[in-house]
């Protein structure tokens, strides 16, 4: 990472075993049954992958594309779905896969959406949780780590497409 502007704010080797952590507890949560988990594209797949390798059980993997940001740093508020689910969840654990949890807006409208789908449950695991920005009550059940109130790109995370390719999560300061 060679960026002035950015500024490590999880390191590449915290947030793996961390994801171990949280691949041994859900295992140890959902030991039978079926398990879904739900990525939330494009920010999400870093994680998914290697949650999904953490765990010590099956788990069936799908996506959804939803669109709160644009190419801007903070959220439109407007909640759309850009990609469905292409399975029934009906009677299945759920765990939506997301990488950050800000604002809530999205993950609140998400878990109504999913809830009408009938699942058995439905929980989250968030790489970073940001609880000091919620705007719409939102419990993150397999929290990473909870970070403060900075834009950050990385590991998934991104600005107008660009910085998800690293390692670590770290800040994007201004210009």
């Amino acid at each position: 990472m060679t960026d002035p502007k950015l500024t490590v704010v999880v390191s590449s080797e915290k947030i793996q075993t961390r994801i171990r952590e949280l691949g041994a507890q859900i295992s140890a949560d959902y030991p039978t049954g079926d398990l879904y988990f739900i990525c939330i594209l494009k920010g999400a797949c870093f994680f998914l992958t290697d949650l999904a390798r953490a765990m010590k059980r099956d788990v069936s993997l799908d996506f959804m594309g939803i669109s709160t940001y644009g190419k801007e740093k903070s959220s439109s508020g407007e909640v759309r779905v850009t990609k469905d689910l292409d399975i029934s969840i009906e009677g299945s654990n759920v765990i939506i896969v997301e990488d950050i949890v800000d604002s809530g807006v999205t993950l609140n409208y998400l878990m109504h959406v999913l809830d009408q789908r009938k699942p058995r449950s439905i929980r989250i695991a968030a790489l970073l949780d940001k609880p000091e920005r919620r705007l719409r009550p939102v419990h993150v059940h397999y929290a990473g780590f909870q970070i403060e109130d900075r834009f950050v790109v990385g590991y998934g995370l991104d600005h107008a497409e660009k910085y998800r390719n690293l390692d670590d999560v770290c800040a994007l300061d201004p210009e």
